[in-house]
């Protein structure tokens, strides 16, 4: 989870806001709440089972109509809670938030 320079201000909630998970095709979707959240990151607690699903790249959508998403892949799981990372563009992963540098500056 980026935690230095710009763009790294996370709003918490104290109760959680809801909001599901869903595969890139479609084919899953989980119930989770929002527990922080950040321009480049998320933190989620999870609400079922996460175990076979595919999280290498997956849609946080923020609104029960999915009109308002995000695509992330998972950084971290802690028991029911899990770090995320926002993805820019359609395929490109964010550069520097693991490594400290920011490669478009």
């Amino acid at each position: 989870m980026a935690e230095d320079g710009k763009g790294a201000e996370r709003v918490t909630f104290s109760r959680g806001y809801d909001v599901c998970i869903m595969a890139i095709d479609g084919t899953w979707r989980r119930d989770c709440k929002l527990n922080a959240i950040s321009d480049t990151d998320a933190i989620l607690t999870v609400e079922g089972s996460i175990q076979g699903l595919n999280l290498k790249e997956f849609f946080l959508l923020l609104s029960s109509t999915g009109l308002a998403y995000r695509r992330c892949e998972l950084v971290r799981v802690n028991g029911a809670e899990m770090d995320i990372q926002f993805l820019r563009g359609k395929n490109r992963k964010k550069r520097g938030a693991t490594g400290g540098h920011d490669a478009a500056a």
